[in-house]
């Protein structure tokens, strides 16, 4: 396949783009800033502040925040000082987007490609970057058959199961989309319950391991659950990304024609959340929202990192 292109070299990004690179895979990343270029260097990455060094590549990879990143990256920026993927890859050349973007987005994405005769695979992830850097993600992906074969040895190198839902990759999105807005719906309804029994002046220890070990024993009980009981809110899937992901389930849903009301309290938690601060911490802190509103700690009271 030789050198894969990478774009989006956050948490999560740096971490896939070194498991390639352990795996013998050449990698060559696009970053905006010269001084991101000696640590990628460090990890086995190349690293190039030209996105046109990638034009060459057979397979471009993106793990980019939202739609804007996504669409600039593919169409180009509107002041013209940044090329667009769909004018400079070869024909035949896939962009594998592993971003959680809209599926109007993803359609788009993949017209403009196709226009190009390139590929376009979609393949949103599950997993924080703690899972990125042990292979441990779920890959959702939706893309033309003969385009996921070849891609199928980066989920290899990436994750630890593979998904494929169909050829067009907006179905891919869409479930992503709903899965991330089903975690934050879980961890509201952790958070509350959570807050009744440390009110009623309880351990919530046994509260969650029963729970878990019974009704509950998903990865995302278990996991935030334990999170929320020992106030761990340190920096993970931060607030700003996951109201991007809740706001696009919600008009998804309206798209559909389908009322999904629970998920406007979710939404309106992490409104609140951020406005008190919180902006930068794993989404597990809606467990400290959900204290706050039983007045069991101050709102100034300064959270473990």
């Amino acid at each position: 396949m030789g050198e894969i292109g990478f774009i989006g070299l956050g948490r999560m990004g740096t971490a896939m783009a070194a498991n390639l690179a352990a795996a013998r895979r050449p990698v060559i990343a696009y970053v905006r800033r010269k001084d991101q270029i000696a640590e990628l260097k460090s990890l086995g990455i190349g690293a190039t502040t030209d996105m046109g060094d990638l034009l060459d590549c057979q397979l471009v990879i993106s793990m980019l925040p939202d739609d804007d990143a996504v669409r600039q990256v593919v169409l180009g920026s509107r002041d013209g000082r940044l090329d667009g993927l769909a004018d400079g890859l070869m024909p035949g050349a896939i962009h594998l987007s592993m971003s959680t973007i809209s599926t109007a987005c993803a359609s788009q994405l993949s017209a403009e490609h196709a226009r190009h005769q390139q590929g376009y695979v979609a393949a949103p992830v599950f997993g924080n970057p703690d899972a990125a850097k042990a292979r441990q993600l779920f890959i959702v992906t939706a893309g033309a058959p003969a385009d996921l074969v070849r891609c199928q040895p980066i989920f290899d190198c990436l994750g630890q199961r593979t998904f494929v839902v169909g050829a067009d990759p907006q179905e891919a999105n869409l479930i992503k989309l709903l899965g991330n807005m089903m975690t934050a719906t879980a961890l509201e309804m952790l958070a509350e319950a959570i807050a009744v029994i440390r009110k009623r002046g309880l351990d919530p220890r046994p509260f969650i391991e029963i729970m878990t070990s019974t009704m509950f024993s998903g990865r995302a009980h278990r996991i935030y659950g334990d999170k929320i009981v020992r106030q761990a809110y340190a920096p993970g899937f931060m607030l700003p990304l996951v109201l991007k992901d809740v706001r696009l389930a919600l008009a998804e849903a309206e798209k559909a024609g389908t009322p999904m009301p629970s998920v406007g309290v979710v939404r309106d938690r992490l409104i609140t959340a951020i406005a008190r601060g919180y902006g930068d911490l794993d989404w597990a802190v809606l467990g400290q929202i959900a204290a706050e509103e039983a007045g069991l700690l101050p709102l100034a009271q300064p959270l473990p990192k």
